[in-house]
């Protein structure tokens, strides 16, 4: 069995009050589970910023298919510098959980989280069931509530498949 390696890093000082601080506000603004999905993020933002430092010394067009790929993610990048200054919040406010709740499917953040962990919200006509994944800017609307079969529905079914049930009794 091949061991993945950590997907984030642990901040160095595990005590410092004003990073602490920081991280309980944006936890509680983005609705997460814990503070190692701001972690895992981070780690995705400094791969971000590791590859626009490498890329600064190669052709326009690598660098301008980077920007593409992370214009189609949703930040607004046009310039390596502008990958550069990317903050945390821009990479969570991409999460599927963020935009549920910005679109007005959910009332809060963590009822957004919830309805995606109890598999409630189809994204281009498939489940999703991770409050972490990244909506790019072309499945924004195509984000819907799963809708429940009424009873009545189920009613009609059933009575539709009545002739196939006549076995049973």
């Amino acid at each position: 069995m091949i061991r993945k390696r950590r997907a984030f890093a642990r901040p160095r000082k595990a005590y410092e009050l004003s990073r602490i601080k920081e991280e309980n506000k944006i936890v509680e603004k983005y609705g997460l589970k814990n503070k190692r999905e701001i972690w895992k993020t981070l780690a995705k933002i400094n791969y971000f910023r590791g590859r626009a430092k490498d890329l600064s010394k190669k052709s326009l067009e690598e660098q301008e298919l980077f920007l593409g790929k992370l214009r189609a993610i949703g930040l607004n990048t046009n310039t390596l510098a502008d990958v550069l200054a990317l903050k945390v919040e821009n990479l969570l406010d991409r999460r599927l959980s963020n935009v549920v709740f910005k679109k007005g499917i959910a009332s809060t953040s963590k009822e957004a989280r919830q309805m995606i962990t109890h598999k409630r919200i189809i994204v281009d006509e498939q489940i999703v069931k991770s409050p972490g994944y990244i909506v790019y800017v072309n499945e924004e609307n195509l984000i819907k509530l799963k809708n429940k079969i009424s009873k009545e529905k189920k009613d009609e079914w059933r009575e539709s498949r009545k002739d196939c049930w006549s076995w049973r009794e």
